[in-house]
């Protein structure tokens, strides 16, 4: 199996003033690259485990990756699937508010919209390092919900499908808003794809 470098939907100054183009393009053409460099290159010596298996598919199953290279593929494997996830759920038309399923799904957990942003908002925020805050659904009860991981781990190796992913890596916003996390955080809901996220969401009420 040999992994590709999705194209990313929008110019590297598209998501500006909220994300600067520099940042989109070390992020994307470095840190994404690097990422699928390396998993690839797991794989190459591996062919048996990730054989005709999307990433995602790896990374719910990595019980059965072998012990020799599981923490690899959590590191690579991870932030290549992660960083797909990233570009896709932000757009130039972003921002605004949920509706449809999803907006239902989030009364129906956190009461409001606002709350549930307040709550990823301080998740992301609080993460010590590297790492990302989620809203994602629950693959046996699909309710939803917010967690934070570390480093590149995924939300797909504990039984969460991700809907929303903030990065907070400081590769991430540190050009444009150095220490400044909170207001990086605060900030990218001007460009989140409720489009996108409503799409993973009905998918995510399938598995």
């Amino acid at each position: 199996m040999i992994y590709e470098l999705p194209k990313l939907p929008y110019a590297y100054d598209a998501l500006e003033p909220y994300i600067d183009a520099k940042t989109v393009e070390i992020h994307y053409t470095k840190h994404h690259q690097s990422y699928l460099h390396n998993l690839n290159n797991i794989a190459k010596d591996y062919p048996e485990v990730f054989l005709d298996k999307k990433i995602t598919q790896v990374l719910t199953d990595i019980d059965n990756v072998p012990e020799k290279i599981r923490q690899q593929v959590i590191n690579q494997g991870g932030g290549y699937a992660n960083h797909n996830l990233y570009w896709l759920i932000l757009s130039p038309n972003g921002g605004g508010k949920p509706d449809g399923k999803l907006v239902e799904a989030i009364k129906q957990r956190f009461e409001t919209y606002e709350n549930c942003k307040r709550e990823l908002e301080a998740a992301a925020v609080s993460v010590f390092g590297s790492g990302y805050g989620w809203l994602v659904v629950d693959k046996n009860t699909k309710q939803l919900d917010i967690i934070t991981t570390k480093n590149q781990d995924s939300p797909y190796s504990i039984n969460k499908i991700p809907l929303i992913v903030i990065d907070v890596w400081e590769h991430a916003y540190y050009l444009n808003y150095q220490n400044r996390r909170p207001e990086y955080v605060a900030k990218i809901f001007n460009v989140i794809n409720w489009d996108e996220i409503e799409a993973n969401y009905e998918k995510a009420l399938l598995y």
